[in-house]
């Protein structure tokens, strides 16, 4: 059955009124890879933590009855930022020389995915953005590669590789431009 698209989009810039239902909906979001180090909700939260504190924090959660079914969060990324020197091999500098948006994660609860629900929350969220450019980092293998055809037909195209830590897969960076 599959559930009707999420009715309420809300935008935030402050964690401490939306952390707990961020971390409820990684929770369900990511069940499957919970026991692995690099997806624990503990690592999550303080990924979460580290990243609202940095420039340009927004977060966007999809709301069905009240409850969060799904999100994105960004930040801005600058020239020399840690993101880009993390990708191999070293990015275009038409994307690197003015700040970008990097969507660092994104989510719908399994019940809503297939609705339109996860495009909807991404394109709000970049609708929030100025920068030229959003990238994000995708696990080309996750769902048999789906989630990465998914991006691409977004229009995100693959602009290198990155490992941000090293309990982290080795994921695909792609880019596309804001609007």
């Amino acid at each position: 059955m599959t559930m009707a698209p999420a009715t309420e989009l809300r935008t935030f810039t402050n964690l401490d009124t939306v952390r707990g239902d961020l971390l409820d909906a990684y929770a369900e979001v990511r069940a499957p890879l919970l026991h692995l180090p690099n997806y624990a909700v503990t690592a999550f939260g303080e990924r979460i933590d580290r990243h609202s504190t940095e420039p340009g924090f927004t977060a966007v959660l999809a709301y069905a009855d009240g409850q969060p079914v799904g999100y994105a969060y960004s930040n801005t990324i600058e020239h020399g930022d840690r993101y880009w020197q993390r990708t191999s091999p070293t990015p275009a500098e038409k994307y690197t020389e003015r700040p970008s948006v990097a969507l660092k994660e994104i989510g719908v609860r399994p019940a809503w995915r297939k609705t339109g629900t996860a495009r909807r929350i991404h394109d709000a969220l970049l609708a929030t953005r100025n920068e030229p450019y959003v990238t994000l980092m995708v696990n080309s293998a996750a769902g048999d590669g789906k989630v990465h055809a998914l991006y691409r037909s977004w229009g995100y195209d693959d602009i290198g590789q990155s490992q941000p830590s090293p309990a982290s897969p080795v994921l695909t960076v792609v880019i596309r431009a804001t609007r």
